[in-house]
């Protein structure tokens, strides 16, 4: 019985697709789709390929792609599931880096070269419906370029519309999409009849889902992934919670002041008698 293939979201499978010097079309075909540029893009070299084993076990670990382009582009991409609400300062943060980091002491300000960062998320982050947003450094009332050299790709994943025919598929970009939200869709499998590369993609993704050793890692990666998230709901459930007790001993300075009883206020508010005879006598 055939496996159920890993999922591509997940960065550890999508490092190893996309990331792998046995296959550099791959990474060419995904960065042309996405950058479409005038002159495709026709080789990389790939700056970060290794995936050790502590990355795969620290939840706060980034399974990034790093890539210089022969065209001498400095490009970042990162797959994200969940929303940590902090998606554009990070990306700005990784983007800074990756151009300073091109220049070593006494170099030239010439030296440093366009650089991209692409973000994939698994969730909805900018207001606009647009699954694909590219920003760039522009005046703001002319919208005149300033330059070139800081690009910042947001692809979010759960706006790409419902695709149901090859035939109604717009754009490489869209292939890739479809592979990576949906590898064992019948639509892949059409697919990579036609187009190399995702036939590529899908054979290593059939690869990694044989080998026990990677799925072994995959799970890992998985479990460390998921203790981050329970970590950080729990955390989102501790703000909740003190903003609720906030509003409620606002609440019942309120009523304290307009002369209402305790009785009153710890209907109202849920407050303990304790806690609302704190708020009097601070009152007071």
């Amino acid at each position: 019985m055939s496996r159920v293939l890993l999922s591509p979201k997940v960065d550890f499978v999508f490092k190893r697709i996309f990331g792998n010097e046995q296959h550099p079309n791959v990474l060419i075909s995904f960065l042309n789709s996405v950058l479409v540029p005038a002159d495709p893009i026709q080789s990389v070299e790939l700056k970060n390929s290794d995936i050790e084993k502590e990355h795969l076990e620290d939840k706060y670990s980034r399974l990034d792609i790093k890539a210089i382009t022969n065209k001498g582009e400095h490009i970042n991409i990162e797959i994200q599931l969940r929303n940590e609400y902090n998606m554009i300062k990070r990306s700005l943060y990784y983007w800074s880096k990756l151009y300073e980091g091109q220049l070593g002491e006494g170099d030239n300000y010439n030296k440093l070269a366009k650089t991209i960062c692409i973000n994939l998320l698994n969730f909805n982050a900018l207001s606009n419906q647009k699954f694909h947003n590219v920003y760039r450094l522009k005046e703001c009332e002319t919208h005149e370029e300033l330059t070139d050299v800081m690009e910042l790709h947001f692809i979010e994943l759960k706006k790409m519309k419902e695709i149901k025919n090859a035939k109604d598929i717009q754009s490489k970009l869209e292939a890739w999409l479809l592979f990576i939200t949906n590898p064992e869709s019948e639509l892949i499998q059409e697919l990579e009849q036609v187009q190399v590369e995702i036939r590529e993609a899908k054979e290593e993704l059939i690869r990694m889902s044989s080998d026990s050793k990677e799925r072994e890692r995959y799970e890992k990666r998985k479990e460390s992934m998921l203790e981050k998230v329970s970590l950080l709901e729990g955390a989102e459930q501790k703000g909740i919670e003190k903003g609720q007790k906030q509003k409620a001993i606002e609440m019942a300075k309120k009523l304290i002041d307009k002369g209402l009883d305790n009785e009153f206020i710890l209907e109202t508010t849920d407050l303990s008698i304790l806690e609302i005879e704190e708020i009097r006598k601070n009152r007071d």
